[in-house]
């Protein structure tokens, strides 16, 4: 119960952060070129992500929290829950290991972001996809 608490909590609170750079902020940069340098990794004529992108990243990570929710009561929907929690498992699993592999974000390398890539977001996906395989077995 306490796992899917604080799975469902990281996932919403991802949420946030995309809604938050859909609407504009900034962090963690000072400005949106800084900030496409930290969170997208590109830098030359790349704008931040718009309201439409982050919103729906938000809606898919939610959704997700919703999901991890679901695995503290017994639904109708249960075998339909499960399948889609391993569908979540893969995308997180695979953008974790993505960070490892090092032509999938070479268009990355000397910015802010390779260096948030290998000691953060990668880490922080693969966490989640852990949490996510201990909820299924």
């Amino acid at each position: 119960m306490a796992l899917a608490l604080v799975l469902a909590a990281a996932l919403f609170a991802l949420a946030g952060i995309h809604l938050y750079w859909g609407f504009g902020g900034r962090w963690p940069g000072h400005d949106e070129a800084s900030m496409v340098e930290h969170v997208v990794g590109r830098t030359r004529g790349m704008r931040a992500p718009g309201l439409l992108t982050s919103a729906a990243v938000a809606l898919a990570l939610a959704a997700g929290g919703v999901l991890v929710l679901a695995t503290l009561a017994a639904t109708p929907w249960d075998g339909w829950l499960q399948a889609a929690r391993w569908v979540l498992f893969v995308v997180f699993a695979g953008r974790g290991l993505a960070t490892y592999f090092p032509p999938a974000f070479r268009y990355a390398e000397g910015t802010p972001f390779a260096t948030l890539n290998r000691r953060a977001y990668g880490p922080l996906c693969l966490s989640i996809a852990l949490g996510l395989l201990i909820l299924q077995l």
